[in-house]
């Protein structure tokens, strides 16, 4: 991440980008505005942005399909801004990695904070021990360093968010986690949305981590949450 935090706004309204960019002056971040999902792709590549606030319903390209692009080869923090009862779009966009969402009406106070959340969560990881960083087991690793999975010594395909659940419940081997906690803990607050999206996650995170002879699972727990276990 560059020294002045760098930040695409990507909205159809110029009204979101005029309160936005006014408290973004005022905390001396840089930003750049795309009014549409092909020119917020565009400016993904040209403007090499340190985070991304994404409206979830654009012209041209959907919040949604830029996301998922822009997942298929870069981590770049993604804030989802959606209208209220967008709930179902909302949590897909989560699945798909987002970072965060905010719904509209928003108070650009509350767009800040969201911000320098996810920016402090980022310098933890970079501050972090990199021995640490790299889980190993039998026939999985978890990298959080470069967000890869390894199963069985091949690259397997995971949003970071996957990466980040998976890393977590693996960190803290046999302890159980609830839903909330882990929200709280992946997303960086106290997170208020549906704890149904954490079931999701586990549920991709299973299907992409089973092997015909699994040496490592992740158990629920029923009631309470999940957990990681490994035999070795």
């Amino acid at each position: 991440m560059s020294i002045t935090p760098h930040i695409l706004i990507a909205d159809d309204d110029p009204v979101v980008h005029e309160s936005l960019g006014l408290y973004l002056d005022a905390e001396n971040f840089t930003y750049v505005s795309a009014y549409d999902g092909e020119e917020a792709l565009n400016m993904v590549q040209t403007e090499k942005p340190d985070l991304i606030i994404l409206d979830l319903m654009m012209p041209k390209m959907s919040g949604i399909d830029v996301c998922r692009i822009i997942r298929k080869n870069s981590n770049v923090p993604i804030i989802m801004l959606t209208a209220k009862g967008e709930e179902i779009d909302r949590v897909l966009g989560l699945e798909l990695g987002a970072d965060d969402y905010i719904v509209k009406p928003f108070s650009p106070r509350e767009v800040i904070a969201r911000i320098k959340v996810v920016f402090r969560r980022i310098h933890d990881v970079e501050q972090g021990n990199h021995n640490q960083s790299i889980l190993r087991f039998d026939g999985l690793e978890i990298n959080l360093d470069n967000y890869q999975v390894k199963v069985d010594d091949e690259i397997v395909a995971f949003t970071p968010k996957e990466v980040e659940i998976l890393y977590l419940l693996a960190s803290h081997q046999g302890q159980v986690m609830s839903r909330e906690q882990i929200l709280s803990q992946v997303w960086g607050y106290d997170y208020f949305g549906d704890t149904r999206t954490v079931d999701t996650h586990i549920k991709r995170i299973r299907q992409k981590i089973d092997t015909d002879n699994p040496k490592y699972a992740l158990i629920t727990v029923y009631g309470v949450g999940y957990k990681f276990e490994a035999t070795t």
